[in-house]
């Protein structure tokens, strides 16, 4: 967070909110009621400062990684034994237009990991450094950031079986692992489905660019006009209902 002038990114402000707040409500729409949120460094702050944000249908489980410096698949496996399956796995920097969310629990298979993933490669704001897929059919076959041959893009954002910890405890080397490894031993297996989210949008925020781009976003859906704004929100109210 320190690159974005935060103590941490998921309480940089984003059009006036904390960053986090926006994959809050998004769960909160899903019927999501505990997020076990994992943090290393400035636990007990951001513990603090998250909290409030939280509707009062939702509960907030912290749980502390002691080893928060190795990589981001050791943070996953501290959520082991916590969550009921299938659960919902969403990198705590991103945005997501909450209708990924619906679409992931209307179309996943509960026994295998299923992965939002988007097939918009032009639009991806800083390709480099986003997470390339390959995939055949709806299945992941290869995973990484140096890909040289991809068709997709994983957005960060997953449902989940309680095999993914078996996966990544087999991934782990000196007690570290990535989630993309644990990822590729399941792909390896046949148990990675891809869920394309189509026209939605989605951002990492990792960077000062990354960070002006979301704002961008925001600032354009503000200025669209207020017929199309309200029909968004009917179609909305609709949805909700018809679910």
């Amino acid at each position: 967070g320190s690159r974005l002038g935060a103590i941490a990114k998921p309480l940089v402000p984003i059009a006036g909110r904390p960053l986090i707040s926006y994959t809050i409500d998004a769960l909160e729409r899903v019927g999501v009621r505990t997020i076990h949120a994992v943090m290393g460094a400035q636990s007990e702050r951001l513990t603090t400062e998250i909290e409030p944000l939280l509707p009062a249908s939702m509960r907030l489980r912290a749980l502390v990684n002691r080893d928060w410096q190795k990589q981001n698949g050791v943070s996953v496996l501290c959520a082991e034994g916590k969550v009921e399956a299938p659960f919902f796995l969403a990198m705590g920097d991103h945005l997501f237009d909450p209708a990924i969310f619906e679409q992931l629990l209307r179309e996943a298979q509960p026994e295998r990991l299923n992965l939002a993933i988007d097939r918009k490669i032009g639009s991806i704001f800083d390709l480099d450094d986003a997470m390339k897929v390959q995939v055949e059919g709806d299945r992941v076959v290869r995973i990484a950031k140096d890909l040289s041959a991809y068709n997709a893009i994983d957005t960060g954002l997953f449902l989940c079986p309680n095999e993914l910890f078996v996966y990544l405890r087999r991934a782990q080397r000196d007690g570290d692992c990535s989630l993309a490894d644990g990822v590729r031993l399941m792909a390896a297996d046949g148990k990675v489905q891809t869920i394309d989210i189509g026209s939605a949008w989605w951002q990492d925020v990792d960077t000062p660019g990354m960070y002006a781009q979301a704002e961008e976003h925001f600032r354009r859906a503000d200025q669209r006009p207020a017929t199309a704004v309200a029909r968004a929100n009917a179609d909305t109210s609709a949805s909700e209902l018809a679910s």
